[in-house]
């Protein structure tokens, strides 16, 4: 039986212009994302895999193509993100998706509790949040302790280890219970040690939470554990690079 498809990109292409060339970094490329699914997105650097990653989390803007997702609350309506107005696609991107990144976004003047709450602080405003601030504080607790870091929930990030900071990174990711995480190198900036910490972390929340995680990686051992794993090469997909790992 296929998992459902919650996530369908075609004929994306990106172009940026300098100095009257048109560099072209995207050149259609279709995907399909799959509902509780790892994917790992391969290959060298400058083929165009975190422009890839930045347009499917909506944080940059396609030339052409479509961008058809299922969000929770419509159904089996699809939505095409790429023509949706800049405030409805913050709203995807709050409500919808996760985001870790390799050197983890986290604000030095908040508490590591503070940093996880951000996103749920954008999503209710001021008011909402207040009211709800109890509730969401044993949310974000909960996820810090499945991250192994509650016990860090009131450090600043500079009190951290870069393992912990990519911990609390995840946990912030997951508050809004996002249908999927986009990751951008997790264990770049990490020691091997600590990176297969990071790996065994993303499986175990993925067969917990059911979530769709997209991995952009140059850590080999990280892409195989991915369910699929594609390979990028100027700035389309490899066809025959595609190799699949039984589900759980």
């Amino acid at each position: 039986m296929h998992e459902q498809v919650i996530y369908s990109a075609r004929g994306l292409a990106k172009e940026y212009q300098s100095n009257r060339i048109v560099i072209s970094v995207l050149k259609g490329i279709d995907l399909d994302i799959r509902r509780g699914e790892i994917l790992s997105i391969v290959g060298h650097s400058g083929v165009g895999k975190s422009t890839l990653l930045n347009l499917l989390g909506l944080l940059d803007t396609p030339t052409s193509g479509t961008l058809h997702y299922r969000p929770r609350n419509v159904g089996n309506d699809q939505v095409d993100l790429a023509r949706l107005s800049l405030k409805a696609r913050a709203r995807i991107r709050n409500q919808e998706f996760g985001f870790v990144f390799q050197f983890y976004h986290l604000l030095p003047d908040l508490s590591l509790i503070e940093n996880v709450l951000l996103p749920a602080m954008i999503l209710h405003g001021r008011a909402a949040y207040r009211a709800r601030r109890k509730e969401l504080e044993a949310k974000a607790s909960d996820l810090l302790d499945r991250v192994g870091i509650l016990a860090r929930r009131d450090f600043s990030p500079n009190q951290l280890s870069g393992g912990e900071r990519q911990r609390a990174a995840i946990a912030r990711a997951l508050l809004n219970d996002p249908q999927l995480v986009f990751c951008d190198e997790p264990t770049g900036n990490l020691d091997s040690v600590t990176g297969e910490r990071i790996h065994n972390l993303i499986l175990d929340l993925q067969k917990t939470l059911n979530v769709s995680f997209v991995l952009v990686t140059h850590d080999e051992r990280l892409a195989r554990l991915a369910h699929r794993r594609l390979l990028m090469q100027d700035g389309v997909f490899v066809p025959q690079a595609e190799s699949i790992r039984s589900r759980p």
